[in-house]
């Protein structure tokens, strides 16, 4: 007799997956320092009240650390901790009196919600400036004076940027090195992968990589003079990458396996740029029986020696981008929707907290405010981690109080706290709440009352507040269980289709070069922003999840096409006749032929491929890709047949 199966459905097995990446110990550290510190000091001197206060003046720069390079995270944390200084000034001010706080609060939920659109540095600010704003409004409980109460908080703010940012004058460009490496080192273990499966991982992983490398140089001084010769030395040895990258991918994508000295010398290269040492010598081709991927990867790895220049840009200046922040809410209905939603969910969270019979209730609506955070993905998918995360959370807080934690035990569950939440945030949303929560509660409370209900009120309070997201933020309002996922899809084949124009004709100048390079990054990129949109809606047990499953294997489907396309790309550079402009045009009307029906929900009509052998691979693909957008598929139906059930929305969008 077969046992019954007991799978759990595709959502919650994609809601509970952490992130495979390592633990950030630089993070944990300064994440524990920042916040058992001045609890450790204040016990010492006999008021352990007081750093609590500080710690959590220290909070914001903790919840907004990423990686990057220190001028990166000197203007995310400075900016976020800015913002919640701000938002907590707010809190202090209007604390105690509901006819102030209320309107003050879901003022602040909405500006939030807005500056959320100008980036993501304004992103984690603004939501830090709400947080704070809500945890202001709990301190008129404390008895102190307003000032006293912003002035710990400023003093904790300061010693968490200081920590963060202590060793900028004898790293400053570790974090930059470290990017270009990675770059290095997801390219040799593309190489070195030995199956198909592998290999589209670690393409996966080189694209991360490479997009994370730009981002942290031009993010830095490389655009500037040559005092920044040493950032302008890595985007040449990261830009250099390029002809290696393209004829990597080309080689994994025709089933070639590369040379060994190839691999070793990739790694040598990302060894010797985190020592900041010369680069090893290139392996040289050999004379005989080489073909043209294979004397594009050697060609490629001589480029990495030589290095590669790259044209200098002007850096947008804060008026310009106010500008372009200005520009996308007047166009976009989106934001304006997201901040509309958050404000009417926090309105509602308010004035249920003023019915629920325990004190500083505040944790609805800040539970709300969290989850319904516009730019973090799936409601559904935060609101029930930050439930399970909250429950978890409290867990450990009634062991907690079990244990009668005080003095310097206190310091020490508040550092592994502190760490816990460093890892959470980088593996898994549910992750963060487990640690955050208990973290609050000692900083907020225990110091204060230290009682078994204050735990019991958290985590109803918690509870109240994923109820409201789900209820109003999500069941009841317009279109949040619809598919929303196909326009996104359809703007990745019109990327891909550029790439097509570029990459398939011979270059003759540094331009045209340069062109193809760019066309190939943001085909890629877009690649892997589709990948992660819909692994953020595929979390929902609602129709829009099930559509994104159905979509997966057309998202396979348009990554093997332009993996196939890069391939003709670098035979075209070694020598092999380019495509007539005629093959590439049909190449370019399959692919605008898909975008078209997906946006317009029907079946793509069947069109014309080029009669040229050096496009088969791509022709395949492309008929993979048609066959994939069509179905049947792993739910046993075509993906525009579930975005026809909700046409009129679909049209909308």
């Amino acid at each position: 007799m077969s046992r019954p199966d007991f799978a759990a459905p595709h959502w919650l097995v994609q809601l509970l997956r952490t992130k495979p990446v390592p633990v950030p110990w630089n993070m944990v550290v300064r994440a524990a320092l920042s916040l058992a510190a001045p609890l450790a000091v204040a016990y010492a001197l006999g008021d352990i009240a007081v750093g609590a206060l500080m710690s959590t003046g220290a909070l914001p720069a903790v919840l907004s650390e990423a990686a990057g390079t220190y001028r990166y995270r000197a203007r995310r944390l400075g900016g976020s901790t800015a913002a919640a200084a701000a938002g907590y000034f707010v809190g202090l001010l209007t604390g105690g009196m509901p006819a102030w706080s209320i309107p003050s609060i879901v003022a602040v939920a909405a500006i939030s919600a807005l500056i959320s659109a100008a980036g993501s540095n304004a992103s984690i600010a603004a939501l830090q400036m709400f947080v704070f704003c809500v945890l202001g409004t709990a301190q008129h409980t404390t008895g102190l004076p307003i000032g006293v109460l912003f002035g710990y908080f400023c003093a904790g703010a300061a010693w968490a940027l200081l920590v963060a940012l202590s060793t900028w004058t004898v790293r400053a460009t570790s974090q930059e090195r470290t990017a270009v490496a990675q770059v290095y080192i997801e390219l040799a273990a593309m190489l070195s992968a030995t199956d198909e499966p592998t290999s589209r991982v670690a393409r996966h992983q080189l694209t991360t990589a490479m997009s994370t490398a730009y981002d942290r140089l031009l993010i830095a001084r490389s655009w500037l003079s040559g005092r920044d010769a040493t950032y302008r030395r890595l985007l040449s040895r990261l830009s250099a990458a390029t002809p290696a990258v393209e004829a990597s991918v080309a080689m994994v994508n025709a089933g070639q396996r590369p040379p060994d000295e190839a691999i070793d010398y990739l790694t040598g290269v990302a060894a010797a740029v985190l020592a900041a040492q010369p680069l090893p010598t290139p392996p040289e081709q050999p004379e005989k029986d080489v073909d043209a991927l294979v004397a594009a990867l050697y060609a490629g790895l001589k480029r990495i020696e030589k290095g590669d220049d790259r044209q200098r840009r002007t850096p947008a200046s804060p008026l310009q981008r106010v500008r372009e922040w200005a520009g996308s809410l007047i166009s976009g209905p989106l934001t304006w929707v997201a901040a509309l939603r958050l404000t009417l969910c926090v309105a509602v969270a308010e004035v249920v907290a003023l019915m629920v019979p325990f004190e500083r209730s505040y944790w609805i609506t800040l539970t709300v405010g969290v989850v319904l955070k516009p730019d973090f993905g799936s409601v559904f998918g935060r609101a029930v981690l930050r439930g399970l995360g909250t429950v978890a959370g409290v867990g450990i807080g009634a062991v907690v109080l079990a244990i009668g934690a005080h003095g310097w035990l206190l310091v020490v569950l508040i550092a592994a706290f502190a760490g816990g939440a460093a890892v959470g945030k980088v593996r898994n949303y549910g992750m963060l709440g487990t640690f955050v929560t208990p973290l609050i509660i000692l900083q907020m409370d225990l110091a204060r009352t230290g009682s078994w209900p204050e735990v019991l009120a958290r985590l109803v309070d918690t509870v109240t507040g994923c109820v409201i997201v789900l209820l109003v933020g999500y069941l009841l309002w317009p279109g949040s269980r619809r598919p929303q996922v196909g326009g996104r899809l359809a703007d990745s084949f019109d990327t891909v289709a550029t790439y097509v124009r570029t990459a398939m004709v011979r270059t003759s100048t540094s331009e045209a070069r340069l062109a193809r390079s760019r066309a190939r990054r943001a085909a890629y990129r877009a690649l892997a922003d589709l990948r992660t949109a819909f692994q953020q809606v595929i979390v929902e047990p609602s129709q829009a999840g099930r559509q994104a499953v159905a979509w997966w294997p057309v998202i396979a489907g348009l990554e093997r096409v332009t993996d196939a396309v890069t391939e003709v790309g670098v035979t075209i550079g070694r020598g092999t006749p380019a495509p007539s402009p005629a093959d590439i045009g049909l190449v370019t009307d399959a692919l605008a032929e898909l975008a078209a029906a997906v946006r317009e929900q029907r079946d793509p009509d069947s069109m014309p491929m080029p009669d040229n052998p050096r496009l088969a691979g791509v022709v395949d693909q492309l008929g993979s890709t048609f066959d994939a957008v069509r179905g049947p598929d792993l739910v046993e139906q075509s993906p525009l047949r579930l975005m026809r059930r909700f046409l009129p929305y679909h049209r909308r969008t």
